[in-house]
């Protein structure tokens, strides 16, 4: 693996409040009663859904929807009614639960120092130590060992997405050309839209009557919109998109990372406007222009000429081993020894080679914590060791220049850009087939 990323993904620091283990969820049901009870057994908890050979229990829904409501109130946004943010989210938890049994049955787990690397990023991210975040935690009334199997299982569940969907995602030469011919019909310095989505998802081999009870949630969702409603609250209460509960919004995007309907709508989309329902293969869409950047702008950029040293965390080597190993050569460095030679001898990158040089770097070529510390340093300056996902660092920056993208760079983001809409149109039709092909059925008080 080197040190550039292809796929990431981004862990919420607003935490979902996690689930007990299944097995004391269900041992938990019934108690024992305290002594002087007049009851034989106390109803501690119930199931809400039975998913497979799992269970979700009621307990379990109630913090969700209590974090839930916390992180809308952090935003702003006006809370959807109860029992209808209830319903989302049993839903997601059922696909939670689905994929976190699939990684199960497919011998998918995560060892321990890799979620501790994760945590420490969490922290790193935030300008905090573990145990400051453990505290901040604590503080906010959430146990650590929650968050982190929270923690443990998102990153499962994006294992399960890219060992499902992200590595059998292909993107061919025709299809980069066409995408190209797409980009070069577009006017110079292609924008950049700041979009949000609702999406009400079809089921596979719907129905005609399912298809007219998605169309007419489409259609409320839309004329709640029209009615003034907060796109925030109608994305939380109708939309089963992955952003549903973040407002929908999917960030900066440039044309080559949306899908092509979504881009001819944008386009014609005023600031703060709204689509009409829009439908494909997923389902019906609805997209919001929150705002447009970059159009009419030359293409230029900031290239960074960078050289590092990397010390690998791995099972042969813990944090604490890699760490020392780096301080010892950052001492060599500053006693007099030459950068590229202790590359060449210690580092464990593929660049160790060439005396650690990575070349002209791009704005977002490397992993956040990499891009923070080559942005901070001027040319010469060599960093203070640092912590990746990668192992432990030490960075020089040899210059800078603004450079024009190439025309092999904007194949790259037009690649890029097609691996990501295809992989996210993959992964939803895999959660539509895992869905469907799984035994789920509901619980009522009355059951």
């Amino acid at each position: 693996m080197t040190l550039f990323r292809f796929v990431t993904w981004a862990f919420l620091l607003t935490v979902f409040a996690t689930s007990l283990s299944q097995t004391y969820a269900q041992d938990d049901a019934l108690k024992p009663p305290a002594k002087g009870s007049e009851h034989p057994f106390q109803l501690v908890d119930r199931v809400v859904a039975v998913v497979n050979d799992s269970v979700i229990t009621e307990r379990e829904l109630e913090e969700r929807v209590n974090t839930v409501n916390r992180q809308l109130e952090k935003q702003g946004t006006p809370l959807p009614a109860e029992e209808v943010l209830s319903r989302q989210l049993l839903e997601r938890l059922i696909l939670e639960t689905l994929q976190l049994q699939h990684a199960k049955e497919a011998g998918l787990k995560l060892d321990v120092q890799e979620l501790d690397r994760a945590l420490q990023r969490i922290a790193q991210d935030n300008k905090l130590t573990v145990t400051e975040l453990r505290d901040n935690l604590a503080k906010d009334g959430i146990g650590f060992a929650k968050f982190r199997d929270e923690i443990r299982r998102e990153m499962t569940v994006a294992r399960v997405r890219e060992n499902e969907v992200e590595s059998k995602v292909t993107v061919s030469e025709s299809e980069v050309d066409t995408e190209m011919s797409q980009q070069a019909a577009r006017p110079q310095g292609e924008a950049e839209y700041l979009a949000s989505h609702i999406l009400v998802r079809i089921p596979e081999q719907a129905t005609a009557e399912e298809l007219q009870a998605r169309q007419a949630r489409a259609n409320e969702a839309l004329a709640a919109l029209n009615k003034g409603t907060d796109f925030g609250q109608v994305s939380a209460t109708y939309s089963d998109a992955q952003e549903a509960l973040t407002g929908g919004n999917l960030g900066w995007r440039t044309a080559a990372k949306l899908p092509s309907m979504f881009v001819e709508t944008l386009q014609n989309l005023g600031k703060g406007e709204t689509s009409q329902i829009l439908k494909s293969g997923n389902g019906f869409h609805i997209v919001k222009l929150l705002d447009k950047r970059g159009q009419g702008a030359a293409e230029t950029v900031t290239q960074t000429h960078a050289r590092h040293i990397l010390i690998k965390v791995n099972d042969a080597q813990n944090e604490a081993e890699a760490k020392q190993r780096i301080l010892q050569l950052k001492n060599r460095i500053d006693t007099g020894a030459d950068f590229a030679e202790v590359a060449k001898g210690f580092s464990e990158d593929l660049s160790a080679s060439k005396g650690g040089d990575l070349g002209w770097v791009y704005p977002g070529d490397t992993v956040p914590e990499f891009d923070r510390i080559m942005n901070s340093l001027q040319p010469n300056q060599i960093s203070e060791p640092f912590l990746t996902n990668f192992g432990w660092h030490i960075l020089q920056v040899l210059e800078r220049r603004d450079s024009e993208i190439s025309a092999e760079r904007n194949r790259v983001a037009a690649r890029l850009g097609l691996r990501q809409r295809k992989a996210d149109e993959a992964y939803q039709q895999w959660l539509l087939q895992l869905r469907d092909g799984a035994y789920v059925e509901y619980r009522s008080e009355d059951n």
